[in-house]
């Protein structure tokens, strides 16, 4: 990737990487105007095209920083880790929850990205995101002790349920212009205690 864009200061960075997600969020590859990524950066077409030569490199650019910066976050929250399922959903919405605020729109950007279909960039953006669809909170999962939880429940459900229901309460969020990490917190600790009262024994 061009050196010039990672020698700038990284509030530069993140702020031409947020707007290239809120551009991109909003429309397909094909009907994102690289001036409309360059104007939300305050920044010209020509400089943008400086530290990228053209969109599709810095659409992959951005998708590419997504996977990573995600998969980084909640590996070092230790998400992927542990034994208490509960504490690992606990740990994986918090640390996704702070990443939309560094990064507002970046998981409406990757979720779009997913499902492009526009020739240019389908085929790399499927090699960009393999390694990581391998890497998932669902496959670091420990080993439930059924004796831990009620009789007779089935624990794949129970898992489903919890995933679901964290994947909405984030969509939720990234409706909001704001978000209010301390009281997500509280929020997600009130959905964790409500699980534990009806799952565990």
């Amino acid at each position: 990737m061009n050196e010039k864009f990672y020698a700038l200061p990284k509030e530069k960075q993140d702020r031409i990487i947020n707007a290239g997600y809120k551009v991109f969020a909003k429309n397909s590859y094909k009907k994102s105007p690289v001036n409309e990524i360059a104007l939300e950066a305050d920044i010209s077409k020509a400089l943008l095209f400086f530290y990228f030569k053209n969109k599709k490199e810095l659409y992959l650019f951005l998708l590419k920083t997504a996977e990573e910066t995600t998969s980084k976050a909640l590996m070092e929250s230790g998400a992927y880790n542990g034994e208490d399922i509960f504490d690992i959903m606990y740990k994986g919405l918090i640390t996704k929850t702070k990443l939309m605020k560094q990064y507002p729109n970046m998981s409406k950007f990757s979720i779009k990205a997913y499902y492009e279909k526009d020739p240019d960039v389908a085929k790399e953006v499927l090699k960009i995101i393999a390694p990581y669809k391998k890497v998932e909170t669902y496959n670091a999962l420990p080993p439930l002790d059924p004796l831990k939880f009620k009789d007779g429940l089935d624990l794949g459900m129970m898992y489903q349920d919890m995933f679901l229901a964290s994947e909405g309460y984030l969509w939720r969020l990234e409706q909001s212009d704001k978000i209010d990490v301390d009281k997500i917190v509280k929020d997600y600790e009130k959905i964790i205690d409500f699980w534990k009262s009806i799952y565990l024994k």
